[in-house]
């Protein structure tokens, strides 16, 4: 039996050795964007503390930038490692749980980027993890979360849920407490006219699991929720999925403040996926096959989209229409302005001008760069993809007074 687990490990360790390798080539291949501009150079949160912890050990580059990410993705997965031992009948379910939920699309997507997704994600399995080797709640850790991230009100409300079943008066006073708390710093909006974002929630959801694996998520905690007994981590996904639902009938909700409690249920799926197989008879088993197949490719379809989803530009009319525009071309365009000793530089665009900081172009006279196209010119900077121009800026040199 050693031998058998020895060899889902180390199958495993090499699968997840090619998808860091993949996550490594995207950082990369990403370019600063305008929100993560902001971050890093504007604003005050723990974001801007990270990242620019981060570039002044690595450099001031897109791999500088965004490795703190890479980092709490890594230690998330080995979190959920430690957290499922003994929690599967076969070692070989633990493994298949943990390559299934290291390519979640957005956790892989969180894993590159500059947000606090993969932050929360990293602290609640954390905390699960606390509580479950010590069957204590860890206060110390609640107080934390308070200043870490406003999406952590939801965690509190999930423990007081959860104070309410087991009857802790300790928990439910310090979970109500620190829900106030968080409520009276980071605020609820509210505002605005009730609109309805429903769907567009359950499209956000499908991208996070794709499709597939999300309706099983849904039937999942249905199913556990109804016949099973209801844990932790129970309480902390259904608790988001609901409030996230219901939020979306008036207002669009930031997925962000509510993925990182989703997806930490995933063994809990596929606990109950294997079960499910392994009392039906080996001839009743088809159909389940069937579907898991579909699941998978499904979710590999949508792995590979998530990681290598440069081609897709050469299928839509318009660049701005693909998913990842907003992180692509600005570093390409600050290389061919160094390349033309260009290092200062002038532009009605602010958003670009702080974008482009980053990669060392500062704010400047003498040289005017813009993404309007222009008759007359200087300098034209073209980012092709397999000869399809996605992005154009137009240098136009200044008049000196």
């Amino acid at each position: 039996m050693k031998t058998v687990a020895s060899a889902y490990k180390y199958l495993f360790l090499l699968f997840f050795f090619v998808v860091l390798s993949a996550l490594v080539y995207n950082i990369l291949n990403l370019s600063i964007s305008y929100k993560e501009a902001l971050n890093f150079f504007i604003n005050n949160s723990l974001l801007s503390i990270i990242t620019n912890a981060s570039t002044i050990i690595l450099g001031q580059n897109d791999f500088g930038l965004r490795f703190p990410f890479l980092l709490f993705y890594i230690l998330s997965v080995f979190l959920m490692y430690k957290l499922t031992e003994d929690f599967f009948k076969k070692e070989s379910d633990r493994y298949i749980n943990l390559a299934i939920f290291s390519i979640l699309p957005g956790l892989l997507s969180a894993s590159i980027l500059v947000n606090s997704a993969i932050i929360v994600t990293f602290f609640t399995l954390l905390y699960i993890y606390i509580f479950k080797v010590t069957s204590k709640h860890s206060y110390i850790l609640l107080v934390l979360f308070l200043f870490l991230d406003n999406s952590f009100a939801i965690f509190f409300l999930a423990l007081f849920f959860y104070s309410l079943k087991k009857r802790d008066t300790n928990l439910l006073v310090v979970s109500l407490v620190l829900f106030g708390i968080s409520m009276g710093i980071y605020g609820f909006d509210s505002g605005g006219k009730p609109k309805g974002f429903l769907i567009d929630t359950f499209a956000i959801y499908a991208s996070i699991f794709s499709p597939l694996l999300f309706i099983y998520f849904f039937y999942s905690i249905y199913r556990i929720g109804i016949k099973e007994n209801k844990t932790l981590t129970w309480y902390v996904s259904m608790t988001s999925l609901f409030f996230s639902l219901l939020i979306s009938f008036r207002q669009r909700i930031y997925i962000e403040d509510y993925a990182p409690f989703v997806v930490i249920f995933l063994p809990y799926m596929v606990r109950l996926f294997f079960n499910s197989i392994r009392i039906r008879l080996p001839r009743f088993r088809k159909k389940h096959y069937n579907v898991t197949i579909a699941t998978l490719v499904v979710l590999l379809l949508s792995v590979f989209l998530t990681l290598f989803n440069k081609p897709l530009y050469l299928l839509v009319s318009e660049p701005k229409k693909h998913f990842a525009y907003k992180y692509d071309f600005v570093e390409d365009i600050a290389i061919e302005l160094k390349k033309k000793n260009i290092n200062y530089i002038n532009s009605e665009d602010e958003k670009l001008l702080l974008r482009l900081r980053f990669y060392g172009i500062e704010s400047g006279q003498k040289y005017y760069i813009t993404t309007k196209e222009q008759f007359f010119y200087d300098y034209k900077i073209d980012v092709k993809y397999f000869n399809k121009t996605l992005y154009s800026t137009y240098i136009i040199k200044e008049n000196e007074k």
